[in-house]
């Protein structure tokens, strides 16, 4: 293997779980042949983030860069690249590397990824294992990051680049699960929780073709649903609202990341209609009725991002119907203020990281 030669490059990261981010450096290697190099130019902010950085799934390792939604310009490839050329917009999402040989990895699943073949299992873009450093992966709030090619996606230029950067993980969190439980033309779809998840749930399945209906605690935000493509707007805290809908979804996909009442969304199930859970509490959510599912022969499910070829395919998918996030563009120095902000569900929808400013 070459000898890795690495640089210093400026980032925010925490350096433990009460800590605020703030500047720091890391090391970023030079492209190896098959790696890529990648300005930054926007970063998306997602609530794992902020589990991340305050270690409320237990697993964090300090010092951590967050980040898993870029987009940015290719500045140098290694002399084995072949997709990529110096000036392209690229991206980067939640992993940077698999074992790649794995049953799942063979299937284009790296995101379930079961780490039996020789690469080094699933490597997160932040707070997983780092093969070449022989530390642990930085994130993309940083000025640059280097990916082998392999997990660097491709942009198309109608797609605005800041509006583009949640895709890497809302946008494929929720495409994904659309695809696997087919949903097309005709099919009944409620959307529970219409945040940063929860709104690209709404534009993807509309623009498959679906019939939307967003569950929502929040009156306030049943104007911008239907502008997004929701037919229908349940108020999921008033019982005679939930009580017409029930048994009308055929597939409910649950963006919600705060413990809550699974057992009445079950109910808005038809027969044998399915639930996919993708947002992460980091609590338990009350018990399950297993009633509720028995007599309906309905199911709870859960999906975890998309493959690389998945990844692609949404990237792809929203380019042809023009879909982004709707964002709130910000400096990098307000970060820990946006994560407050992002606590009381201040936002609409999605904070973007502007990765100019870090330069400043």
């Amino acid at each position: 293997m070459p000898a890795i030669v690495s640089r210093p490059t400026r980032a925010f990261a925490a350096s433990a779980a009460q800590s605020p981010l703030s500047l720091t450096s890391i090391e970023r290697r030079d492209p190896l042949p098959g790696d890529v190099e990648i300005e930054i130019l926007f970063c998306g902010v997602c609530h794992s983030d902020l589990h991340q950085v305050r270690n409320e799934w237990h697993n964090t390792v300090y010092p951590c860069v967050p980040g898993h939604e870029m987009v940015g310009r290719v500045t140098r490839t290694g002399t084995g690249v072949k997709k990529f050329k110096k000036g392209d917009i690229a991206a980067v999402g939640c992993l940077v590397d698999s074992c790649r040989g794995c049953p799942s990895c063979e299937e284009g699943l790296e995101n379930y990824c079961e780490g039996t073949g020789a690469g080094p299992g699933m490597v997160f873009s932040y707070n997983g294992p780092d093969k070449h450093s022989g530390g642990h992966t930085f994130g993309g709030y940083s000025t640059s990051i280097t990916v082998t090619e392999d997990f660097v996606l491709r942009v198309d230029p109608k797609l605005d680049p800041a509006g583009a950067a949640p895709l890497l993980c809302a946008g494929i969190t929720t495409y994904s699960p659309l695809r696997e439980w087919d949903v097309s033309e005709g099919t009944r779809v409620g959307v529970v929780g219409l945040g940063g998840l929860g709104h690209m749930a709404v534009k993807i399945a509309h623009a498959l073709g679906a019939h939307v209906t967003l569950y929502t605690t929040s009156a306030g935000k049943a104007e911008d649903a239907r502008r997004m493509g929701a037919s229908d707007v349940v108020i999921s805290k008033d019982a005679s609202e939930m009580a017409r809908n029930a048994g009308k979804q055929d597939f409910m996909v649950n963006t919600v990341s705060a413990p809550h009442d699974i057992n009445a969304m079950l109910g808005q199930l038809r027969r044998d209609g399915t639930m996919c859970m993708v947002g992460a509490p980091d609590k338990p959510h009350p018990p399950v009725d297993m009633f509720g599912m028995i007599f309906g022969r309905r199911r709870m499910a859960g999906s975890l991002i998309g493959g690389i070829k998945e990844t692609q395919e949404m990237l792809d998918f929203c380019a042809k119907h023009g879909i982004v996030s709707e964002i709130e563009i910000i400096p990098i120095q307000k970060i820990n203020e946006a994560y407050e902000r992002m606590l009381k569900s201040d936002v609409k929808y999605r904070f973007v990281i502007d990765m100019a400013s870090l330069k400043e």
